[in-house]
């Protein structure tokens, strides 16, 4: 298993550490992101009910990293904090 950091409240799933250990540029900002804004990542992916839901969130997740983004956009935030 990879080593990467969690968020503040939630642990970082099995699905999304994989994904993130495999596109260097994501994993580079991962570490760099605040724990609080890991925590909205993975809050978000982990509140899509279905599986395919989460899936897709994890794509999105990725694709936005890679873009830049340090933090999920237009969402409330998590709930959990």
């Amino acid at each position: 298993m990879t080593k990467l950091a969690n968020g503040t409240v939630h642990k970082l799933p099995e699905d999304l550490r994989n994904a993130i250990s495999q596109t260097p540029k994501v994993r580079a900002l991962w570490e760099d992101i605040t724990p609080l804004a890991r925590n909205e990542w993975i809050c978000w992916v982990i509140s899509g009910k279905k599986a395919e839901t989460r899936n897709i969130r994890i794509e999105k997740a990725l694709s936005k990293m890679k873009s830049g983004m340090r933090r999920p956009c237009c969402w409330a935030g998590c709930i959990h904090r």
